[in-house]
């Protein structure tokens, strides 16, 4: 397949031109990457999204590889003496890889099978002439094959020696495999049952201990924890169809009369079903549902991590971030706007209400010494507790406390990344600067992490690595291009997502910095040693500079086209900024005035829309968020409490919701709205806020059901008539306006005054 070929195969399954596949193939070939390609060259695509370059791109890769298997199968059956012109034809015009495979199986080279041990003591004849079902009579021809010499000592063994070619003659038939394959991956049941005396040991897979379903329905979780569950060996699986159905399919294909040879066949379509189909139906079957699921899994991982990454940041505050501990104490930092490390300490507020007010005066005082605005607490061991701790410190002045999701601060602590970023801190005061970095800006804190380690995931470790890394990989290019990436600021590891960009050139990026101050242009990107014309041509529309000589640094219009800005100004008789700043002006341009062979409508109405929004973070605006007073451990909850809490993670059977107990609940799909949800993505999104209803509490496996059905939240008693009351009314939290937890700590410190 030539590719021509390819561009209008992918053209007609996408339902797209050629031209349009033809120019993603061509730009990706130039090094061009998937933002790239969707933000600023969409005269040449057509205007496609990030979605449709992205599937031509997977499409075009799966081709290719199914070509490079074609020209290997080629190159055996010709090595082998196999190759006929119909042969090849067949090779040649496979349109998937499993065809391809099903055409080459009987020619591939063998181990020593039952069928080729027959052949080697030369019942082939017999075989074909019995398959042939001419009305030959088989006992009477298998005494002419007996040859004590060659292991045939009877008749019987003379037939059953055929019948096993028989049975390997089938077996490798494509259409047989064609309609078996059909009639598994539609009809088959998949039964998963308890592995003997595991009964207490596997038990987190009770579920599965005795299930059964059709395997084309099953839903990815499901087959995927039924698949770890037998890797684990606490499960074993089966996926059959009906066998009689399956024989039936066999014997239609190949029996073909009522004599003595049709019975032999008969015997070897059933010995061929058993021995040799099933099996191999069953491995592929297993294949198929296993790549299905995966498939499943990592968009839901996808989705996930896209809705984490673009999360609303809180933007440049003076932050204080802290770790939580009980024993070993809170670790605390304090940050400045652009998330400097200015001041590490450890406070122990959980060992002694005397110790409590000592530490309440040190955080204070550290709040008033570096003008701290926000208090980020990480929501590991000792999260809620700490919360409630630093609600009731009594500040001078109004200082927000927030608690921000942890996952992965640990990975980042001790990673290579955070070493070199501070090689002379530990992994506590790093841990504590990335919660508070997180808070600032999330995109910018977790490109810093493996994605497979921020929690986000379903069955991550299960799935294809290498497909999953793909993807991720694309999710996160993605994010950090749509949202723009700040030339100044920016680390070494957010640069080294920048389309165009690698690790090597972000490390020069951030060298040319320190060396020569911030940069004032986007054209000073080409005196960064290897950032050549084609890096720059890829990554300057999606780095930013604030505050730059030119106003258009600080979008995101691209270098290319500062020209048609220029023109624009001229034609208006005005300026930049004017334009930047006044509506007016802008309305007065015609678009239409600058189209060209190169530059069109798309182009231009994206330059228009950006002069209006220069540089605009399409990420939502961040609103804080608080778990309900009272509530900070799972034996707090009753069945009935409608509480606050925050999705952390969205599988494909519902969603978890954290609602400050340490633990996160499950709202189950089925109890997510009044009316029946296919897809728990439909309904929430991660990190959104939302009002449960606590169904059920299972302290023993520490599980939490929770609903957001409307019936739910009417029979729910609200969570505030769970709340004891603060002893000291009058001594609220100048930080948030709420009274704080039932905490014997806070409560010292409300006792106390702190006046």
């Amino acid at each position: 397949m030539n590719n021509d070929t390819f561009i209008s195969r992918i053209a007609k399954e996408q339902n797209i031109t050629d031209n349009q596949v033809q120019a993603v193939a061509s730009l990706l070939l130039e090094g061009a990457t998937i933002p790239f390609i969707a933000r600023y060259r969409k005269e040449a695509t057509g205007s496609l999204d990030e979605v449709a370059v992205m599937s031509v791109r997977d499409r075009l890769n799966q081709l290719r590889e199914l070509e490079e298997r074609k020209e290997t199968v080629l190159k055996s059956l010709e090595k082998h003496g196999h190759m006929t012109d119909e042969l090849q034809e067949k090779v040649v015009a496979a349109e998937s890889m499993t065809v391809l495979e099903d055409i080459y199986l009987p020619y591939k080279p063998k181990r020593r099978t039952r069928a080729v041990i027959a052949k080697e003591k030369g019942l082939e004849p017999l075989a074909l002439m019995i398959f042939e079902q001419k009305g030959t009579n088989p006992g009477k021809e298998a005494k002419s094959f007996i040859d004590p010499e060659k292991g045939v000592e009877s008749v019987e063994d003379a037939l059953a020696g055929a019948r096993d070619i028989i049975a390997e003659i089938i077996n490798e038939n494509d259409k047989a495999r064609a309609r078996l394959r059909n009639l598994f991956f539609t009809k088959a049941a998949i039964k998963s049952r308890v592995a003997s005396g595991m009964e207490e040991k596997g038990a987190k897979f009770r579920d599965y201990f005795d299930w059964e379903e059709l395997v084309a329905g099953i839903p990815s979780h499901r087959m995927l924890a039924m698949r770890r569950g037998e890797s684990e060996a606490f499960l074993n699986l089966d996926i059959l169809p009906d066998e009689e159905e399956a024989t039936a399919i066999l014997e239609n294909l190949f029996v073909n009369g009522e004599g003595d040879d049709s019975a032999q066949v008969k015997l070897a379509v059933k010995d061929c079903y058993k021995r040799l189909l099933s099996r191999s139906m069953e491995t592929e079957t297993r294949l198929h549902a296993k790549e299905r699921a995966e498939i499943e899994a990592i968009k839901v991982f996808a989705d996930n991590l896209r809705q984490l990454l673009l999360a609303p940041p809180l933007g440049a505050k003076r932050v204080m971030g802290i770790d939580p501990g009980f024993r070993t104490g809170c670790k605390l930092v304090c940050l400045d706007q652009q998330g400097k490390l200015l001041h590490y300490d450890t406070v122990y507020p959980h060992m002694s209400e005397k110790k409590a007010l000592a530490e309440a005066e040190k955080i204070k005082s550290l709040c008033e010494k570096f003008d701290i605005e926000v208090i980020a607490v990480g929501n590991g061991t000792a999260g809620r507790e700490t919360e409630a701790f630093v609600k009731a410190v009594l500040f001078s002045k109004p200082v927000q406390v927030i608690m921000v999701n942890e996952s992965g601060a640990s990975i980042y602590s001790a990673s290579e990344t955070a070493r070199e970023e501070f090689p002379d801190h530990d992994l506590t005061v790093r841990g504590a600067v990335s919660i508070g970095r997180r808070l600032m800006d999330p995109l910018a804190e977790l490109v810093k992490i493996d994605p497979k380690s921020i929690g986000v995931g379903q069955y991550q470790h299960d799935v294809d690595q290498k497909a999953l890394k793909q993807t991720l990989d694309d999710v996160v290019m993605s994010c950090v291009n749509g949202v723009g990436v700040d030339l100044n600021r920016a680390s070494a590891q957010l640069l080294t997502y920048v389309s165009g960009l690698n690790a090597g050139i972000a490390k020069n990026i951030i060298a040319y910095r320190e060396e020569n101050g911030p940069f004032k242009s986007r054209r000073q990107l080409t005196k960064v040693s290897r950032l050549g014309p084609k890096a720059f041509e890829q990554s300057a529309g999606f780095l930013r500079i604030l505050d730059g000589e030119n106003p258009l640094d600080a979008s995101a219009v691209h270098p290319e086209s500062y020209y048609i800005v220029d023109a624009i100004t001229k034609d208006l008789g005005t300026t930049v900024v004017a334009i930047l700043k006044k509506p007016d002006i802008r309305q007065q341009i015609d678009v239409t005035k600058y189209v060209t062979e190169s530059v069109g409508i798309p182009t231009l109405n994206d330059i228009l829309n950006e002069l209006a929004k220069p540089g605009r973070d399409p990420r939502e605006k961040f609103e804080a968020f608080a778990f309900a007073d009272g509530i900070e451990k799972i034996e707090d909850l009753r069945p009935g409490m409608k509480i606050p809490g925050i999705v952390t993670n969205i599988t494909a059977f519902g969603a978890f919701v954290d609602i400050g107990v340490h633990q996160d609940g499950l709202v189950h799909v089925s109890q997510m709205a009044d009316r029946f949800v296919k897809n728990p993505a439909d309904i929430v999104k991660n990190q959104q806020k939302v009002m449960v209803t606590v169904l059920e509490v299972d302290l023993a496996r520490n599980r939490i059901s929770l609903s957001m059905k409307s019936q739910a939240e009417k029979s729910g008693t609200a969570v505030e008539n769970h709340n004891p009351k603060p002893k000291n009314k009058n001594k609220k939290n100048l930080s948030s306006g709420n009274a704080p937890f039932n905490n014997p700590l806070a409560e010292a410190l409300i006792k106390s005054g702190l006046k």
